[in-house]
C-alpha cells in the first residue's frame, strides 16, 4: 500500500494570512510580516465591481515585488461564477505557489481547475488548495482527498471555511466549536489519509487574541498544520501554537541520533533510554526536524 504522506514534503504552514487583493497597503505590508504563507484573496473580500482592479494589483505585485521564502496562494472566485475565467488567467500570469479553490463540493471541482492548469502549461509546482466550506465538501472530504492525490490533480492542502459552513448548516458561532468538531476531524482524517496538509478556519474577531489562542491550541490538538488568519495581529499566536516546542525538538533529535547508530540499521524497533522506539517514530522525528530547519532558516 502506498504511503501518501511519504510523498508530501514538509512545509511551514503555521500562519496563513489572507490579504484582500484590492488593498494595496496590505499587499506591500506582507513583506514585513512573519507569517508562513499569504493568501491573496480575489473572492469574498473584493466587491464585484472591483474584481478587475484586484487582479491588476496582483499582476503588478507578483511582477514587481513577489514574496520571498514564503508560500504565495491566490484565492479565486468559485468556478461557477462569472469571475473565475479571468481569475484563472491571473493565476497563470502570476504563477503563485498555489491557487485556492473556494466552494469545493466534489472531486470534479478540483479536476476542472487541474485540467485548466495542465492545458495551459502551468508549472508543475503550481499546486491546488481546496476550501472545505460547504456541507457537501465535508461529506465528500475523503473522496476529494483521494481523487486529488491519485489522479495527478495537484491537490496539496485543505483549508476549512467555517463562516460559510455555519451559514449553510445553522450551527452558531459558539466558543469551543463544540458541534463543529466532528466535521473538522473528518476533514483532518481525510487529509491525513492521503498526505495532504490541512489548515484550520479563521477566527473572526481579530481583536480577541485570547479566543484566538484557544482556537489555535484546539486546532493543534486536533491535528491541523496551521491556521488561516485575517489580521497580522494573529500571526504570533498561530506561530507559537503550531510551532515546535523545545522538548519535542529534543526528543526528535534523540530519536534521529538513536537510529543513526549503525547497530540500529537493520532494526525496526530500538530501546532508547528505556523507551521502545519504532521506525515510524523516526519518520515523524525527521519531518519535525525538517520543519525546525525551515523555521531556523526563516529567522
Amino acid at each position: 500500500m502506498v504511503s501518501f504522506a511519504l510523498h508530501h514534503p514538509a512545509r511551514l504552514r503555521r500562519s496563513v494570512l489572507s490579504v484582500p487583493a484590492i488593498n494595496l497597503r496590505a499587499l506591500q505590508k506582507v513583506h514585513d510580516l512573519d507569517c508562513d504563507a499569504v493568501i491573496f484573496d480575489l473572492e469574498d473580500s473584493v466587491a464585484s465591481d472591483r474584481k478587475g482592479e484586484a487582479r491588476d494589483n496582483l499582476r503588478r505585485f507578483f511582477a514587481e515585488t513577489p514574496l520571498v521564502d514564503r508560500e504565495s496562494i491566490i484565492r479565486i472566485n468559485a468556478l461557477d461564477t462569472d469571475f473565475s475565467a479571468a481569475d484563472l488567467e491571473t493565476v497563470l500570469a502570476c504563477a503563485p505557489d498555489a491557487l485556492l479553490l473556494p466552494k469545493v463540493n466534489e472531486p470534479e471541482d478540483v479536476q476542472v481547475a487541474s485540467d485548466f492548469l495542465a492545458d495551459n502549461d502551468a508549472p508543475d509546482g503550481l499546486r491546488i488548495w481546496a476550501m472545505m466550506e460547504t456541507p457537501r465538501s465535508i461529506l465528500n472530504a475523503a473522496a476529494i482527498a483521494e481523487y486529488g492525490r491519485t489522479r495527478d490533480t495537484r491537490l496539496d492542502c485543505f483549508v476549512i471555511g467555517l463562516n460559510d459552513l455555519r451559514k449553510d448548516t445553522g450551527v452558531p458561532a459558539e466558543p469551543g466549536r463544540t458541534y463543529l468538531v466532528p466535521w473538522l476531524m473528518q476533514v483532518v482524517l481525510s487529509a491525513r489519509a492521503y498526505g495532504l496538509d490541512v489548515i484550520d478556519s479563521v477566527s473572526n474577531d481579530f481583536k480577541d487574541l485570547e479566543s484566538l489562542d484557544a482556537e489555535c491550541r484546539q486546532g493543534r490538538a486536533m491535528g491541523f498544520d496551521g491556521k488561516m488568519l485575517i489580521h497580522p495581529a494573529q500571526i504570533p499566536a498561530a506561530n507559537r501554537c503550531f510551532g515546535i516546542s523545545e522538548p519535542d525538538l529534543a526528543e526528535a533529535r534523540a530519536i534521529a541520533t538513536a537510529f543513526a547508530d549503525p547497530a540500529a540499521a537493520s532494526l525496526n524497533v530500538i530501546n532508547s533510554n528505556g523507551r521502545m522506539i519504532e521506525r515510524l517514530h523516526l519518520e515523524q522525528a525527521e519531518r519535525l526536524l525538517q520543519k525546525a530547519a525551515l523555521i531556523d532558516k526563516r529567522k
